[in-house]
Order: structure tokens, then sequence, then C-alpha cells
């Protein structure tokens, strides 16, 4: 691949997917020099799906060429290479913020899916227009547009989401938004006066879809406008905290946790912990009858998810696809949680359970997964 000129980074997205959301806030708070490109140009089927290998977004190209896929890894190798600086030095705040990143990029997928898919009446054009100039001007655009459109509108009752839930799966959304509207009462940004991880994380929903699209914006807007605040202040590359008067520009002193942020966990451990374990039990009795080879991908297209979980939400029964990916996330989490000594261990649990999540670290693979070339693989 031909190197970009002038030191600028590529980032092909689009404007309105959920998972672009969290690399493209990461390069604007960070200053790093990029220009986006739809993944209609020539140039990402050209010369970018090969080294990329799915074909997913975002997709990073650096100026030497280099292409990393995934907004978690791209974010990784800025982060590896300047001393990490997204990540709060406490072990509390550590925790919490890869939570936030697993909960962004995993467990609020449901009400996102919902809130765009189910309310054609109000996003139709506002979706139309975006999938429309995601593609080149052919002749066939409009078709091609309405066939990701259909397709895509199919994802949602994958994610869980049907007519008997979808109730529930408002109200946990409306409970969230309001329990973290409360906590921008008091700092900019989830542990203080600048985004960690867990932000980039949850930025991916809370833009991509519940932050633009016409129906779910406006909700955002009229039940927790502190939310729909930090939604504009994480793309901004400035601090843009003007309400906060007395507002630093660190992470909040003594490795503290607010109060208001654990209330907010406890909202999404409801329907968070009762999928993971499903799709736990799932992945582990899949992969003591498929017995992967090291190094084979975890998912090797995206219509090859492994099945189906079903689970509980405050007495409705969920039935979604399980996504490896989740668990790839979680890993991180209890891969940091392994690595202290007891009382820590002790304290980062104790934490956990005040919120109702402390069983995430035992929800546990019987397989590690690595990441090799672009994509999530199996290890030994």
């Amino acid at each position: 691949m031909t190197p970009l000129a002038n030191g600028f980074y590529r980032l092909y997205a689009t404007p309105h997917s959920l998972y672009s959301g969290r690399a493209r806030a990461y390069l604007i708070k960070k200053k790093i020099p990029f220009e986006e490109l739809s993944i209609g140009h020539k140039s990402f089927s050209e010369e970018v799906i090969s080294k990329s290998k799915l074909h997913t977004i975002p997709v990073l190209v650096t100026p030497t060429g280099e292409v990393i896929r995934d907004g978690g890894a791209i974010i990784d190798h800025f982060e590896q290479t300047s001393g990490n600086p997204c990540t709060p030095s406490g072990y509390q705040q550590q925790i919490i913020s890869s939570l936030f990143e697993l909960i962004g990029s995993e467990g609020l997928r449901r009400p996102a899916m919902h809130f765009r898919w189910n309310f054609l009446d109000k996003n139709k054009n506002y979706l139309r227009y975006h999938f429309l100039h995601t593609l080149p001007d052919n002749d066939d655009r409009e078709l091609r547009a309405a066939r990701l459109m259909a397709r895509l509108s199919k994802v949602t009752s994958l994610r869980g989401v049907n007519e008997e839930n979808q109730t529930i799966v408002e109200t946990l959304y409306y409970e969230f938004i309001e329990a973290l509207d409360d906590h921008f009462k008091y700092t900019p940004y989830l542990l203080g006066g600048r985004p960690s991880r867990g932000d980039f994380g949850l930025i991916s929903p809370l833009y991509g879809h519940l932050g633009r699209d016409p129906y779910p914006a406006s909700l955002m807007v009229a039940r927790a406008p502190r939310v729909s605040r930090w939604v504009e202040r994480m793309n901004r590359p400035h601090q843009d905290a003007p309400e906060y008067f007395s507002v630093e520009t660190e992470y909040l002193d003594d490795d503290d946790i607010p109060e208001s942020l654990l209330e907010t966990l406890k909202i999404l451990s409801e329907d968070f912990i009762p999928e993971t374990r499903a799709s736990t039990q799932f992945m582990n009795s899949w992969l003591s009858k498929h017995k992967p080879r090291a190094g084979e991908p975890v998912t090797s297209n995206l219509a090859s998810l492994p099945g189906f979980i079903d689970f509980t939400v405050r007495n409705k029964l969920f039935r979604a696809a399980v996504v490896p990916y989740r668990h790839f996330l979680l890993q991180k989490i209890q891969q940091m949680y392994d690595k202290h000594e007891k009382p820590v261990r002790e304290n980062i649990k104790s934490l956990l359970e005040s919120f109702g999540m402390s069983e995430l670290l035992n929800l546990r693979l019987s397989r590690r997964m690595g990441r090799k070339d672009n994509l999530e693989t199996w290890l030994e």
C-alpha cells in the first residue's frame, strides 16, 4: 500500500457506524492528524480489505501503510506507543474504565439497534441519506443502499429485541442515561477531567446510533442533556467543559469512583450479567465440541456467529446471538484482575460486588483469545 502523504492517518469509517465512534473520538481527542474516507471509496475494496481481513469498520491506515482493523486495536496502537495516557493509574479506575469499554462496545448494542431500526417512521430519511452516501454514485446506488438497510435492520432481532421484551429494553436504557446524566453533574468525563478508555468505549453506541439518529437523539436531549453534551464533548479536541467552573484536567484523585457511577453500572448489570453468563456457558460448550486449532480465527466472517442463547431480564425472556468479541474484551479485565496480589483482588471483587458485576471475574472461557493479522484468534 502506498504510504500516505504529510504524516496523516486515514480512517475508513462512516458517521453512523457504532464502532467507528470510539476510534474517531480517540483520534480527535489525541489530536492525531487524520482524514476520514467512506467504505464506499474504491481504495477500501481495492487496497484495504485484503489486509484488514474482515469487511468491518473502523479501519486505520498509518502513514507508513500499516492497516489496523477494529476500534479497540486502533486505540491500542497509539496507547502502547505513548505510555497509555488514557488509562488511569489506580487499579479501581482501570477496572471501571475497562468495564465501560466492554459495555459500550457490546452491552449497549441492543438499545442502539432497537432505537435505530424499530422507529423507521422517525429515522428512515436520515438513515437513507447516510447509507446512500457510503456508496459510490452508480446507477444501482439506491437499490444497494435499500438492501443494506434491510439486511442491517434484521440485526436488531439477532441482538434479542422482540415485541414482547422491547419495553424492558427501552426502560433499562432510559434508566441508564438518566443515571449517567446524574453522574455528569459532577464531572465532564466518566472518571474526571479527561477521557479514559471507558469514555471511548461508551461513545460507540451513544454517538453513532443513540446520539445522532433523530428519534433516540431527541430522547437523549430531553431526558439526559448532560449525556448529550458529553457526546458533543467527546468529538471535540479540547476539554469542552465550560459548564464545570472548577473542573480539573486529570482523573479523579485517590483512585476515587463516584457513587453516581456505581449506580449507573448497577443498572447496566441487569441485562449485561445474564447475557454474559449464558454466553460463557454456550461458548465453553462450543469449544469443547469444536476444539479450534491454535491460531484459528474466532470469527471468519460476519455470517458465522456460533449460535443463540436464552436469558432472562426482569422476568422477560431474551434470545440473542452469541458474539465472541464480548469475551475478548472481558478477558482483558480478567487479566487485569489476575495480575494483582490477593488484597487488591479482594478489593476489586468487593468493588464489583457493589454494583452486581463481580461474577464477571469468573465468567471465563476455557480457551483464551489473542490477536494476529487483524483477527481475533484462539490461543492454546
